[in-house]
């Protein structure tokens, strides 16, 4: 219980960091839904029908969503009752110390940079696509990354800057930002729900488990409904990005269970609904394509609605980056304050009151990466890492409530330790879906962070320097 204390005691000092707490419960949910509705709903549905679950990729997305509900009951109570600390790895720090608090540090710093760059590579392809349709679209040099012919992807490259001076100037104007692009692309689905509810095809629907529960294909790749599910798991990718925002909420023992909780149920809900409609408005062969939203309306001869959804979805991918990018500076900020990364990166500018040195810095490696590598299956890296997390945040709920049953919780997982129990089953079975190429990339990734941590962190960390006194 030493190193829980001690976490604890530096939570406590947050109101001392320089952060200005701006953030409204209100605020919050609208962060989660502006990360979570993005490249899931506009880009991983039609891929995932047309070549993993067909019609029954709304199955994949209840389980996702069954597998983020239990994990976000115990990310909602780990916020409540450990407040400060803020996202898997100060839940992980309070629960089980400093070196399983480094490796899901480490992990997050993987799964919200590679997230970026990858919505980032989304989004230029879907810029480009505007550009083209008013006739002044960007030459493939500047479209595209060296590997593929290109020079620089700069439109990726570009908008990722672009976010790095917005998260400068201040997180309530980010936030401002955010509510405003969150509205247009619940209007544009809200559009394309209206018109797909007057061209549904039952016969669509048949068959609707084409691919069955799980199997292989001819590649020996995964394929099935729970498949699908650990690749659709991506779209629910961001909720936890909520609890980052500790230290800028005004009640963060309030504020973050309201904004995980109503983020991932709202998503969720909206996510079922336009998978049922999108396979039921077109045959789920035809949507293996990058704007399988977009491209269903066109195929109905709705041209005019198929822009409409285009421009929403620039817009989509926008918040998802913005929110996402936050969360990626405010873990390195987090993990330096506590000593496990350089005191460089926790230093809070006067002016702006935001970790400018952590934006910048994440902004320039971010933004080189969109603009010069082509991520594709790198993206699967984002599941497993976010999945792992969800495993040791319910673990954690656990281990809290036997280590410290008295500690003041003001919202409570319901029917531990089941629900966080079957959080761990659920995560942990959807990372077995998942190919073995991203296990070796994930097992790599986290052996490097383990040189780095006792290489550094563990001699300078608050915890050690604690025990030197």
């Amino acid at each position: 219980m030493q190193i829980f204390r001690i976490k604890r005691n530096a939570s406590e000092d947050f109101e001392e960091s320089g952060l200005r707490r701006c953030l409204s419960a209100v605020d919050l949910t609208l962060l989660g839904i502006g990360a979570i509705i993005g490249t899931g709903i506009f880009v991983l549905t039609g891929i995932a029908a047309a070549t993993l679950a067909g019609p029954a990729v709304v199955i994949s997305f209840v389980f996702a969503g069954l597998a983020c509900t239990f994990a976000a009951l115990s990310y909602a109570e780990l916020a409540s009752c450990v407040g400060g600390c803020g996202s898997a790895y100060g839940y992980s720090y309070a629960a089980f110390g400093e070196l399983a608090a480094w490796i899901i540090g480490w992990d997050l710093i993987l799964e919200y940079g590679i997230s970026v760059a990858a919505v980032a590579n989304g989004w230029s392809g879907y810029f480009n696509n505007a550009l083209e349709a008013i006739g002044i679209p960007l030459p493939t040099s500047l479209t595209h990354a060296p590997s593929l012919g290109g020079i620089i992807n700069l439109p990726a490259a570009a908008i990722v800057l672009l976010l790095m001076v917005m998260l400068i100037i201040g997180v309530k104007e980010s936030a401002k930002l955010n509510t405003v692009m969150v509205m247009v692309k619940l209007l544009t689905i809200t559009v394309f729900v209206s018109l797909a509810l007057f061209n549904i095809h039952p016969e669509n629907w048949t068959p609707f488990m084409p691919f069955g529960w799980f199997g292989h294909n001819a590649e020996g790749k995964p394929i099935g409904i729970l498949a699908g599910s650990s690749i659709v798991f991506f779209a629910y990718v961001g909720f936890d990005a909520v609890s980052t925002a500790a230290e800028e909420a005004h009640n963060p023992r309030r504020d973050i269970p309201i904004g995980i909780i109503g983020s991932l149920g709202f998503c969720t809900l909206v996510y079922i609904l336009v998978a049922g409609l999108l396979t039921g408005a077109v045959p789920y062969g035809e949507l293996n394509v990058s704007s399988p939203v977009a491209h269903a309306l066109k195929l109905l001869g709705l041209n005019w609605a198929s822009a409409l959804v285009a421009t929403g979805v620039i817009a989509g991918l926008t918040t998802v980056m913005l929110v996402l990018y936050y969360a990626l500076t405010r873990i390195i900020f987090a993990m330096s304050r506590d000593g496990l990364l350089s005191p460089f990166f926790s230093t809070v500018n006067a002016k702006t009151q935001t970790p400018v040195r952590v934006i910048v810095l994440c902004g320039l490696a971010i933004a080189a990466v969109a603009g010069l590598v082509p991520l594709g299956e790198l993206a699967e890296l984002v599941n497993i890492g976010t999945l792992f997390a969800f495993v040791l945040v319910c673990l954690g709920v656990i281990v809290l409530r036997n280590t410290d049953p008295h500690m003041h919780r003001p919202f409570k997982t319901a029917a531990n330790p089941l629900f966080p129990v079957l959080g761990i089953l659920s995560c942990s079975a959807l990372m077995v879906f998942l190919p073995t190429i991203t296990w070796y990339r994930f097992i790599i990734w986290l052996a490097l962070g383990l040189v780095v941590y006792f290489a550094y962190s563990m001699r300078h960390s608050k915890l050690a320097l604690s025990r030197n006194e």
